[in-house]
Parts: C-alpha cells; sequence; structure tokens
C-alpha cells in the first residue's frame, strides 16, 4: 500500500512539473513573440509599428477565442488570423524579416499549444479501495432506455456489481436502504438526476462510495462530476479502479439536490416540453417570457447578494454550488462541486415600461438561502415539479459525498479551471508556472 502511494505520489509530482512547465511556456512564448516583433519594428519604422500591433491584438483576439465558445470562439479565431496575415505580410514585404515572421507564427502556435494543454479538462484522482459488494440501480426507461441499450445489468455483473431494477412503484430509497441493510458497501445509481440525488443522499448519509452512471438524459450531475456522459459502461469501472473525490450535496426544507431548484416561474419550464432535453437552456430561456414587462407572477421574499431584502415574482435558481452562465467555455456547468456554497442565480425581468435593464440577471453565492412566499411555492427539484411551503431553507452540505470515477473519466467539470476572461487566464497561467496553484 505504502508502494502505491509512494508511486502516486511520484506520478503527481511528475504531472505537476509538466504542467507548470508547459504554463511557463505559455507565458514565456507570446513575450518572445512580441520582442521579435519589437525588433522588426525598429528596425523597419515606422511601417514595423504595424507589426508589433498587429502581433499584440491577434494575441488577445486568440486568447479571448481559445475561452469563448461558438460564434465567440470564431470571432476570436477570425480576427487573430486575420491581423496576425496583415503583419506578417508589413514584416516580410520588399525583403523583410522572413525569419523573424516564422519565429512569431511558431510562437504564436505553441502559445496556444500549450495553454490549451494547460486548460484542458482533467484532473486525476487518488486511488481508492473497491467495495466488497456494490450495488448498482437502474431505470430501464431513463435516457430513452439506456440501461438496456447498453446491457448495463450484464455489464455490472460482469465487474463484480449486483444490479437491481427499479419498476414503476419502487420506492427508490426504501429499495437503496434494504440493498445497504444486506450488505452493501458502494451505491450507484444508473438513471435521471432526481433518482441520483435519493441514492447520492443515502450514501452520503452512511458514508459509502456513490458512482453516478450516466443513464439518464442530459446527466448533469455526471458532466459536472466530471464523468463521461458517451461512457455509460465505463462508468462502472468507477467501483473497480477508480478514484475518488468528496463533493458536495445541498437541500431545500430537508429535500436532497444534486444540481439545483427552480423556484417561482422557472418552475413553469419544469413542465415545458424540452426541458429534460436541455435544461438550464429552457430555464434562463422561459424567464423573460414568463415575466414580461410587469415582472408579475407569485410573490417571492428573499435577501439578496448585499443582505438587502427583496420581493417580487422574479424567477430564481438555486444551484449545488455555482453554475458558470455567459459565454465562456462550460457555461452553463459549475467548475466545482466542493466549495461548499448555494449558486443563487435571479432573473429579474424587465423594468417598468418594457425597457430592458442593464443587469437582468443577478448571481452570488451564499451557504443558506432562505426563500419565502404568500402561499405554496412552484419547485423544479433536480428537474422533478414540487409543490413546497414557504419558507423554504436552502443550506449547502459540504464535503458529505464520496463520488467515485472511473480512471478513464476527466474527473472534473468542462469549465474547471478555465478562467473566463484573458486577463484571468494569464494570472492562472502565473499560479500554475509557480507551482501556487491549478491553472
Amino acid at each position: 500500500m505504502r508502494m502505491a502511494e509512494s508511486g502516486a505520489e511520484a506520478t503527481g509530482e511528475r504531472h505537476g512539473g509538466a504542467r507548470r512547465a508547459t504554463a511557463a511556456a505559455a507565458l514565456v512564448l507570446p513575450t518572445l513573440a512580441l520582442l521579435v516583433a519589437a525588433v522588426i519594428a525598429v528596425e523597419q519604422f515606422p511601417q514595423g509599428l504595424l507589426v508589433l500591433g498587429g502581433v499584440a491584438i491577434a494575441l488577445a483576439a486568440a486568447w479571448y477565442g481559445l475561452l469563448r465558445r461558438g460564434a465567440a470562439r470564431v470571432l476570436g479565431a477570425g480576427i487573430a488570423l486575420v491581423v496576425l496575415a496583415a503583419a506578417l505580410f508589413v514584416a516580410v514585404a520588399d525583403g523583410g524579416h522572413l525569419v523573424g515572421a516564422a519565429l512569431i507564427v511558431a510562437c504564436l502556435a505553441l502559445t496556444l499549444t500549450a495553454a490549451r494543454a494547460v486548460f484542458g479538462i482533467g484532473a486525476p484522482l487518488p486511488g481508492a479501495r473497491a467495495p466488497a459488494h456494490p450495488v448498482l440501480f437502474f431505470n430501464p426507461k431513463s435516457g430513452g432506455g439506456k440501461a438496456e441499450r447498453f446491457k448495463l445489468a450484464e455489464e455490472a455483473r460482469r465487474r463484480g456489481i449486483e444490479p437491481i431494477e427499479l419498476t414503476p412503484e419502487t420506492d427508490l430509497e426504501r429499495l437503496v436502504r434494504d440493498a445497504v441493510a444486506r450488505g452493501a458497501d458502494g451505491l450507484a445509481m444508473a438513471g435521471g438526476d432526481g433518482s441520483q440525488a435519493v441514492v447520492a443522499k443515502v450514501a452520503a448519509e452512511l458514508d459509502l462510495p456513490y458512482a453516478c452512471i450516466p443513464a439518464g438524459t442530459r446527466n448533469h450531475f455526471a458532466l459536472d462530476l466530471g464523468v463521461d456522459r458517451e461512457d455509460v459502461v465505463g462508468a462502472l469501472d468507477a467501483f473497480v479502479d477508480g478514484g475518488e473525490k468528496t463533493v458536495d450535496l445541498a437541500e431545500v426544507s430537508g429535500q436532497v439536490f444534486v444540481n439545483n431548484v427552480s423556484l417561482g416561474l422557472y418552475a413553469e419550464a419544469v413542465q415545458r416540453d424540452g426541458y429534460r432535453e436541455a435544461k438550464l437552456r429552457t430555464i434562463l430561456g422561459t424567464a423573460p417570457e414568463a415575466l414580461g414587462p410587469a415582472g408579475e407572477g407569485s410573490r417571492l421574499r428573499w435577501k439578496g447578494a448585499h443582505d438587502e431584502e427583496q420581493a417580487s415574482g422574479a424567477a430564481i435558481l438555486v444551484s449545488n454550488n455555482p453554475y458558470r452562465l455567459g459565454r465562456a467555455i462550460g457555461s452553463g456547468t459549475r467548475p466545482r462541486l466542493d466549495e461548499g456554497r448555494l449558486g443563487v442565480a435571479v432573473f429579474l425581468g424587465q423594468a417598468k415600461g418594457g425597457r430592458r435593464r442593464q443587469r437582468p440577471l443577478d448571481q452570488w453565492s451564499v451557504g443558506e438561502f432562505v426563500v419565502d412566499g404568500d402561499g405554496p411555492v412552484a419547485a423544479g427539484v433536480d428537474g422533478e415539479a414540487m409543490k413546497l411551503d414557504p419558507p423554504l431553507r436552502f443550506r449547502s452540505r459540504p464535503g458529505v459525498l464520496r463520488a467515485r470515477i472511473a480512471p478513464s473519466h476527466p474527473g472534473a467539470s468542462p469549465s474547471a479551471g478555465i478562467p473566463e476572461t484573458p486577463v484571468a487566464g494569464v494570472r492562472s497561467l502565473l499560479r500554475a508556472a509557480s507551482g501556487r496553484g491549478a491553472a
């Protein structure tokens, strides 16, 4: 056991050293490119200034595109290529700095490669002892029948995992507790996030390892845990030779949830077609339409980010750790699940007269959160429609769940460690290069 731990430490040190070197390269190489451009600017003054300015703009645009997705990524890359091409044309015109231009291109290409490597998704986890009697609970109807399509029961038996199928009349929590009473020492769930919350609750309560098998429709919890949603069968290896990390759960008035609770008008999204296919996007899209300029709806009362009293029919999303919202890479996911914080996002609607607010979405994090109302509050708890009696008391339960992840899976959220702005990216690289923190 001690030899294995020593080997793991040595591997971690090598990995950390390589990461520091790569981060340092991502900082040094663009500096070198700018120095070469500065030399060209001096020797080909005044037109050489276009080379220096073009390289600087190309760097900024490339960084912007690197940290964005979709149209923003294409725009950043496009601007970088066009501006860089123009700058290089000036540099090599009339028999100018051909070598310098080639060096600039090489530095910028290697910079992006190094930055992508540093910010790449992946978090190797420490190994953990495999449970002697792990149990898999699976919903054969979830995710369009993924459990049956991938023959999960058969694959589980091959790995020494006992499969237990859910039926429409099943009391899942009772089923889980009965399995533990029979000797189960590891709990896995293949189904939607509502079912994941039930099994995770029992696992946390009894301090048992838990594995999330992505057999639901969207599998948001699996995504933020770092489970490969395309590798349903491979996720079972979490109980064979997987790693372990502790993550948070959250609860509202005693009801445990793994992802989020939508309140008020947000809860209407739960009833809409397409919600299960694109939960967060549907929720955010529902709020403007439902609220409208008048901001009508059931009155909710809460304290805002600065402890100020607020009351309106606004739509509220409370999550187990904050979501990254916006256009950055990994938007719609949670960078971490172990901060011991609730994420609160309040859609403020439109101002009177139909005017757009400068800040239509207010977002902050907190350890506890209370929402009051005039009567039962419509809520979507991990996608399940409910009516909850006020006041609704939310709290984070830090580090209560021992989550197991298969060794071939990322082990980290798509937004883990990825900065939202170029300035934040440079700061993150500096921390990684100095060994003071992961990028």
